[in-house]
């Protein structure tokens, strides 16, 4: 960084360089934050897991006629005592139901096995598992206003702290109604964290670094905690053990607050410009780089802080609706969000019901999302942001509808078909975390992640009912999710492209979508080469 003053923030990023000290760090510590958010949203998948299970008095009963005591026509009723063995009796007076509890596999102990839900009580097992999505909804509604407000940096470690404590409370549970209340709440942390350390770590990186710290750092965080789960399930056999450990990452994370600043660029839309320029100035000497005493000049703080106060009459929630631009990238938004994460928590939950091995299931789905985010990140600079979109959601559409020409007898084809639709979801959901936090403004940038976030749960609430239909119509579940993907990526054509542009910090910056009536060199499909240039002159007047 030269004796000049920076005249903006991207100028004075760019003047840090891409990959220094500063930046490396900054990109470890917050894709720390993603770990536990890769095992948190389905970790119901093994502590509320139903072992096999029988009625205690019949295998009280057990002869060495039976094999297995856990193995009999019906769990939820008992053999009556004159009954012949081979017949399990359904009673009218209700006498010989399972009234002396059941006896369980002693495989592992989960919330099923310890309060014995199932059969009339069974509905308490998926009804807790949306206590957590409930959660999740009400926690992306309400972060990202904080955020906007308060800070990046505070959001990003109250949420992780309230995930790992609730996740250590939980594990005392007493009975499934204290259970069901704290998995409301440790939900309240999963993705706000994820969106929070998203976005504070984009507003500190310049492009090059932004990008990979969002399609490496964090996906491929993520994934790593979403392999760690069927590791930790297979060796931890208690659901109250699994808790205790899926906290001790966010508990580790929590000492990093002196390492981490806060967001410069939502620092100088609030007017504390003297504290972005210490964040650079700190950045600055970590990389090595010579800082100027002033970085923003008076005028210019004076100037980007007027501009600041004309967008803080708009309320951040109504300017997504009353604004054009930032109201149709919200609708599109809202519908592309819901029909990926509808389709990926569908495929992830329902990747216990395949043939095979449940652990080895999730963790090669885990291993498969990260060739995905690789493959993403090679590819982000040299294609357009809506094509990447399209052709992700396409392929998985495409593919999920080609399932239903696969033959019954082949369930091995089945099964990689499936997997292979996954793959492109996979790495759609994680796209539009990326995507979407380019086209929103700073000043609504989190708020407009927060709505959008809402819409994916909306997307993650429909998906076991439509995983339910399978129960009827197998290929139908996939015919639903096919569909939904395909149409979701039509409309992200609409959407416009974002690469080597400028991030926009106002409202007025936000970019209009395009038309399917497009000229013959359309829009969508030619980089920001003004506002590279620009910034590319900018950079080069402070000293790059």
């Amino acid at each position: 960084m030269s004796a000049e003053k920076c005249q903006d923030l991207d100028g004075a990023l760019a003047s840090l360089g891409q990959y220094g000290r500063f930046q490396i760090v900054i990109m470890l510590l917050l894709s720390l934050t993603a770990i536990p958010c890769g095992y948190m949203g389905v970790l119901s998948v093994f502590i509320a897991d139903t072992p096999a299970h029988r009625c205690r008095t019949w295998a009280n009963n057990f002869t060495t006629r039976d094999a297995d005591p856990l193995s009999g026509p019906d769990s939820c009723y008992r053999y009556k005592a004159d009954a012949n063995w081979s017949e399990a009796v359904e009673p009218s007076n209700g006498t010989d139901r399972c009234v002396d509890g059941w006896l369980f596999s002693n495989e592992s102990s989960t919330i099923v096995s310890e309060w014995e839900l199932v059969c009339e009580n069974a509905w308490k097992v998926p009804f807790s598992t949306s206590m957590y999505f409930i959660g999740v909804l009400f926690g992306t509604l309400v972060s990202g206003q904080l955020s906007d407000r308060f800070g990046r940096k505070r959001v990003v470690f109250l949420t992780v702290f309230l995930q790992s404590v609730t996740a250590l409370v939980q594990a005392t549970s007493v009975n499934w109604l204290m259970f069901c209340a704290l998995n409301c709440l440790r939900g309240i942390g999963h993705v706000s964290c994820y969106v929070a350390s998203l976005v504070l770590g984009s507003e500190m990186l310049g492009e090059s670094a932004r990008l990979t710290y969002s399609l490496l750092g964090q996906t491929l965080a993520f994934s790593v905690g979403y392999a760690l789960l069927p590791l930790l399930a297979y060796f931890v056999r208690g659901w109250r053990l699994m808790l205790v450990a899926s906290a001790i990452p966010g508990l580790l994370f929590l000492p990093a607050w002196g390492l981490i600043p806060e967001s410069p660029r939502w620092l100088l839309q609030r007017g504390r410009v003297e504290e972005a320029q210490m964040v650079l100035r700190r950045a600055a000497k970590m990389n090595g780089i010579h800082a100027p005493d002033v970085i923003f000049k008076p005028a210019d703080g004076s100037k980007l802080l007027d501009k600041s106060n004309e967008d803080k009459h708009v309320n951040a929630c109504t300017g997504l609706i009353h604004i054009t631009n930032l109201r149709n990238i919200t609708g599109l938004g809202f519908f592309i969000w819901m029909a990926n994460a509808m389709v990926f928590y569908g495929l992830s939950l329902n990747t216990s019901n395949l043939q095979g091995n449940n652990y080895l299931n999730c963790f090669i789905s885990a291993a498969t999302d990260a060739v995905g985010y690789v493959s993403t990140w090679i590819l982000i600079n040299r294609v357009p942001r809506p094509a990447v979109l399209f052709c992700t959601l396409m392929f998985s559409g495409m593919t999920l509808l080609v399932v239903k020409l696969v033959p019954g007898d082949m369930p091995v084809t089945f099964q990689v078909v499936v997997l292979v639709g996954k793959l492109g979801v996979s790495v759609a959901y994680c796209f539009i975390f990326v995507f979407f936090s380019e086209l929103y403004p700073t000043v609504v940038r989190n708020t407009g992640l927060g709505v959008l976030s809402t819409a994916g749960r909306i997307g993650t609430i429909i998906c076991p009912y439509v995983i339910y239909i399978g129960i009827y119509n197998k290929i139908l579940t996939y015919v639903i999710f096919g569909s939904f993907s395909v149409i979701a990526a039509i409309l992200s054509l609409l959407l416009p492209d974002t690469r080597n542009c400028k991030f926009p910090d106002l409202i007025s910056e936000a970019k209009p979508i395009q038309s399917f009536c497009m000229p013959k060199k359309r829009p969508f499909l030619r980089p920001c080469k003004q506002e590279t240039a620009k910034s590319y002159a900018t950079a080069t007047s402070a000293g790059v």
